[in-house]
């Protein structure tokens, strides 16, 4: 596994940056632009995921970087049900949300897997 000596390298950091900026966009059209709750939710969800790697990854310690990948992890589960609920009431359409899930779904077993490394590998 390849050394990393900012955050930004990272390709689970990138893969959630880029999860945040889809979230952003479809967040900010039609009805789902026009409800909040749900709108902020997500928006703070899927940020919460690049946050919470970028805020590990600084930690002085390989634990602590573990407890803010699950903590990502969580965020990351938290935002692929709430674009099932925004598929549910008409605010995206399904490719959409497939599409978004999927990435979720893969970016979830990155972080699992990195995880896993963290604790068998480096102490």
């Amino acid at each position: 596994m390849a050394t990393y000596t900012i955050f930004e390298e990272m390709p689970i950091w990138q893969q959630s940056r880029s999860i945040a900026k889809q979230v952003y966009e479809l967040t900010c059209e039609g009805k789902f632009a026009k409800d909040f709750g749900l709108r902020d939710q997500l928006q703070r969800s899927a940020v919460s995921v690049m946050s919470n790697i970028a805020e590990g990854f600084e930690r002085t310690s390989k634990k602590a970087f573990a407890n803010f990948l699950n903590i990502a992890k969580g965020s990351l589960g938290e935002a692929r049900s709430q674009i099932t609920i925004a598929r549910d009431i008409g605010y995206i359409e399904e490719s959409q949300r497939l599409d978004l899930a999927n990435q979720m779904k893969s970016l979830g077993k990155e972080i699992g897997g990195f995880m896993k490394y963290l604790r068998n590998h480096v102490k």
